[in-house]
């Protein structure tokens, strides 16, 4: 039992749970709940508001924007070391909340989120920014100050906020400014040279030494999760496949396993073992190419142009499932979309093994090279203990030593059966965050391997049904990044009364600013490639 003497309801991966079993914490008791599961080591998947009114105990109304009525908290906390997943809520009277930021550094985010979606003021945020810029979803409720409706640009603080000029080096100043002789400012993007989503970066620097890195993201603010609600309708698979375009599969399985939770559709163990395949091509395709590209960023061409190439080759294999290179249209409700013939599994493995081999004989070129070796070690280190306490997930998390991956904590679909060794490092720096990629690489190739040759039967998709109301549902995926959390909250009449999506570029964006400081400048292209995060993933 927590001190909260009230236990969060326990929720499987890809399960749902009826609303009432939801506890009703108070703020407090939340604020208790969640500060003593993550000092004993669990983590915050998804935080995030949604109006209150849509339980079996509130008026049959359903949600709709611009309701002013009750907001509940919720807290979704991955207990990776007993395989649980537990859910918790308060409801709150008034417009504030303490926040929990000083106390649990890996909610930062989600407060200000919560801030900026409902104008809900977390209390004692030390840095109480807009997150993507977006207007707030209870008008006559913006936390920014803005009136109803009033665009503002990423970068440009809305009205009532203190600038640098009132405030220097205050916490809510539109950038945070280091002072003194010989610091200077270095602003790159948001337009950056060559195809690539926009972000801002900005330096305060002393010579070349970099002492802090502020990132202001929300130029690809799509408004995904407002449009999901009210669903799930004929668009709604469209957008869980456009939230990050390199990770259509991640986002998709956890899609359709909330929609499959929410109708208790079963699914058959080949559309299980399809999809795992396509989730695991889809990790190569990203993983071979990150590792061209850091070799890039280090003037190595011997490997960047060897990987392009062969991250082309993985994106083919997809491409030979489905008809598309990164997985639209692979993964339904239900199933699976698309299946292979004995032909296409002789085909698949012939491409498997050849890229295989082409990719060793690559990558192996970077562990070879001592001046590539040189420009990867000590870059960037990210210590365990950094990782902890902001939440990192994925291959970042696990190149600092930390044994994160929900295939194997939280597993789902296929993994519940077949188990995928954990691939960690030490040192969490730009060298660790590479050779985690590669050993993930050497393990996703002998599942699709050994998944193609004892593919078993069974039908590709099972009709879906209506959704359940009143429920909460939830599904973790280990995408190539890291975990990829959805959760949907259905009101009395089914529909998503509330639909939160969690990139694992949400959890890992704080910890490339980490990584720069006391950096030199020039080391940025190397420690944001080691990230490859995602710009239109966080903006959603």
């Amino acid at each position: 039992m927590t001190s909260t003497a009230i236990e969060p309801a326990a929720v499987g991966n890809g399960r749902a749970v009826e609303l009432q079993a939801i506890p009703q914490l108070t703020v407090e008791q939340l604020t208790a709940l969640m500060v003593e599961a993550t000092s004993a080591g669990q983590r915050v998947s998804a935080f995030f508001a949604a109006p209150g009114n849509h339980g079996p105990e509130a008026p049959a109304t359903s949600p709709i924007p611009g309701n002013t009525g009750a907001i509940d908290l919720y807290v979704v906390l991955a207990d990776d070391a007993n395989n649980r997943l537990r859910v918790a809520r308060a409801s709150l009277a008034g417009e504030e909340f303490p926040a929990l930021t000083p106390q649990c550094p890996q909610v930062h985010l989600f407060e200000r989120e919560i801030a900026e979606q409902f104008g809900l003021k977390p209390q004692g945020h030390p840095w109480l920014k807009p997150v993507r810029f977006q207007p707030s979803w209870r008008p006559g409720h913006d936390a920014w100050g803005r009136p109803d409706g009033q665009e503002i640009l990423p970068g440009v603080m809305p009205p009532g906020i203190p600038t640098v000029a009132e405030n220097p080096g205050v916490p809510g100043a539109d950038f945070y400014r280091v002072e003194g002789e010989g610091v200077h400012e270095v602003a790159v993007g948001p337009v950056h040279a060559g195809v690539i989503e926009p972000g801002h970066f900005r330096f305060q620097c002393h010579g070349e030494e970099v002492f802090h890195l502020e990132i202001a993201l929300g130029y690809q603010y799509r408004g995904v999760e407002e449009k999901l609600r009210g669903g799930p309708d004929k668009r709604s698979l469209h957008y869980a496949e456009t939230l990050a375009g390199d990770t259509t599969i991640a986002h998709t399985v956890a899609y359709c396993q909330v929609v499959e939770a929410l109708s208790q559709c079963p699914k058959s163990p080949r559309a299980q073992a399809l999809r795992g395949i396509a989730l695991e091509l889809e990790r190569l395709a990203n993983h071979v190419g990150d590792l061209g590209a850091l070799a890039n960023d280090v003037g190595f061409l011997p490997t960047a142009s060897y990987c392009g190439r062969i991250r082309g080759d993985f994106l083919n294999m997809t491409a030979l499932l489905c008809g598309n290179r990164f997985g639209r249209g692979m993964i339904r409700p239900g199933g699976v979309g698309f299946d292979v013939d004995a032909s296409r599994v002789a085909e698949l493995l012939k491409r498997l093994e050849a890229a295989r081999k082409d990719t060793a004989s690559a990558v192996n070129l970077l562990w070879d090279t001592p001046s590539v070796m040189a420009r990867f070690e000590d870059t960037g280190p990210l210590p365990p203990e950094i990782c902890r306490q902001f939440g990192i997930v994925g291959p970042a998390a696990r190149a600092s030593g930390l044994a994160r991956d929900v295939r194997h904590d939280q597993p789902s679909g296929i993994f519940r059966f077949v188990q995928v060794p954990v691939s960690t490092w030490s040192g969490g720096d730009v060298f660790a965050r590479a050779y985690v990629r590669w050993l993930e690489v050497q393990q996703s190739l002998v599942f699709i391997r050994e998944q193609l040759q004892a593919l078993p039967a069974g039908a590709l998709r099972a009709p879906v049904g209506p959704l359940a109301p009143h429920r909460l549902a939830l599904a973790l995926v280990e995408g190539w990044r890291g975990e990829v959390c959805h959760v949907a909250i259905t009101n009395e009449r089914g529909r998503f009364a509330r639909y939160k999506v969690v990139d694992p570029s949400f959890h890992n964006w704080p910890a490339l600013a980490y990584v720069l400081r006391n950096q030199q400048i020039s080391d940025f292209p190397l420690c944001n490639k080691s990230f490859n995060l995602s710009y239109c993933g966080h903006d959603l």
